[in-house]
């Protein structure tokens, strides 16, 4: 099978072709543990395990080393430790644990490593004595500076200029710059902080320093492919690039990001009162496998919104599937959703293909779609998820409200088309299929099954257009 990926570097999906001849390898960046996962945080995670999942399947599971790291050096978890006079140790273990409990707990796997920056503070001294000797660094006060203006390709990931990053950016302005833009590779540490000895004073590296070491020691010079969220675009993606650059590092060949998550059309954020944990989603009885539906149900590279609606339309999915798969364990995984998700992991093309296979309900295909779920890390011998009581389904997914209304549209719909006002009701017809609906089915259709679309539809949105053509 083909796998073609969007590369951000080029903006162009690209065939994926491994530097390694049946081998890949990925390096993504992991979190930095002070404190719980938060629903943003698991969007990447998802993303990747899936992409970690198909390379898996293309090269074996041997073939494939998949690098997450943990961020267990930060200001942040300085400022944690401060606040509770717990022992940072104590701080990140317990967070580390937190984490990976969490995003198990969403069928995430496990990645083959998973470093913790503090155990690889040697490497990123030899990367930045390196540096220094190549003239693209300098020591001042105690800090170490990667030299911005030494990098002629700094920017092009973004898609941002050096000097237009200095007009726009929040920039530390500190009398040891030489440049405004230049970022740090190693600051000084006070006693009450921690600190390794360098030749440079008693210290702690920068953070973008970090992920370049690490990635360098265990994947080597050149690996195949980096990820994270957008927002890691700049400067730290940006910053890694230039620092293994100068280090005489290829680096990653392909870069891949994922839109962040909002949470009923906002930004997710403690002020608007819209910020939650995954852990408070699983303790509030939201099981981890409904999560994983509605992160998947969205493309990667598209802004994803978790509502509370999307999250009833999951459980109903869930609870109908695995009442007809919860005995099958036979069966191989299906084609075209293999086909889906190697066209840049293409989800929700995948979640419609399961449908159709589990609406067949011929034996093979389901099957087929009891494999293609642990694929995808949905275990269809689990329990029936709890369908939270809500109203009776009829059919579909669709409650006899939904039904009454969408009769509604089609009448009114109908009786245009009679009365000839065509351009009335091509206008109704495609306002409909935006919101899931596709009238011409629903008219030779029997029960309505082949008329909507379960992943897009919106019965909130027909209830809406209904009223307005009242």
């Amino acid at each position: 099978m083909t796998i073609k990926l969007y590369n951000t570097k080029t903006r162009q999906k690209e065939v994926f072709k491994p530097l390694v001849d049946g081998k890949a390898s990925m390096y993504v960046c992991g979190p930095t543990v002070y404190e719980r996962a938060h629903l943003g945080n698991a969007r990447p995670v998802l993303v990747f395990d899936m992409l970690y999942r198909l390379l898996r399947h293309e090269y074996g599971a041997e073939n494939v080393q998949y690098v997450r790291n943990f961020t267990d050096v930060d200001d942040k978890i300085n400022a944690r430790a401060a606040q509770t006079g717990r022992p940072i140790s104590e701080i990140t273990d317990e967070t580390i644990g937190w984490f990976l409990d969490d995003m198990g707990a969403l069928g995430a796997l496990e990645p083959t490593d998973m470093p913790r920056a503090t155990a690889y503070i040697a490497p990123m001294i030899a990367m930045i004595e390196d540096l220094i000797a190549n003239g693209h660094a300098y020591a001042a006060e105690g800090h170490v500076l990667f030299k911005v203006r030494s990098y002629k390709d700094y920017g092009k990931l973004s898609g941002r200029s050096v000097d237009d990053m200095i007009a726009g950016a929040r920039v530390e302005v500190a009398p040891y710059k030489e440049d405004p833009m230049d970022f740090v590779l190693w600051k000084p540490s006070s006693d009450d902080l921690p600190g390794w000895d360098s030749p440079w004073g008693r210290g702690r590296p920068g953070w973008h320093i970090e992920c370049s070491a690490m990635a360098y020691k265990l994947l080597g010079a050149a690996f195949d492919i980096h990820g994270g969220g957008n927002d890691l675009t700049f400067p730290h993606h940006e910053n890694e690039i230039a620092q293994s650059k100068c280090a005489g590092h290829d680096f990653a060949n392909v870069w891949m990001h994922n839109e962040m998550l909002q949470v009923e059309g906002k930004k997710m954020s403690k002020s608007l009162g819209n910020f939650f944990t995954v852990r408070d989603l699983l303790e509030q009885g939201v099981p981890g496998e409904v999560i994983r539906f509605v992160m998947l149900s969205t493309h990667y590279r598209k802004p994803m919104d978790w509502t509370e609606k999307k999250r009833e339309e999951a459980v109903s999915h869930l609870t109908r599937w695995r009442a007809s798969l919860s005995q099958r364990t036979a069966g191989t995984i299906d084609p075209e959703i293999v086909s889906a998700l190697s066209n840049d992991l293409n989800t929700p093309l995948a979640l419609v293909r399961l449908h159709a296979l589990w609406k067949s309900g011929q034996q093979s295909d389901l099957d087929s779609m009891a494999a293609s779920l642990r694929f995808m890390g949905i275990d269809p011998a689990l329990p029936s998820v709890d369908p939270f009581d809500e109203e009776p389904q009829v059919g579909y997914g669709l409650t006899s409200g939904d039904r009454e209304t969408i009769e509604a549209i089609f009448t009114h719909w109908n009786g245009l088309k009679k009365e000839k006002n065509f351009e009335a009701a091509d206008l109704i017809r495609k306002q409909a299929t935006e919101m899931g609906l596709d009238l011409q089915k629903w008219l030779v259709s029997i029960n309505g099954e082949d008329a909507v679309n379960p992943l897009i539809l919106s019965t909130d949105k027909l209830r809406d257009l209904r009223e307005s053509l009242k």
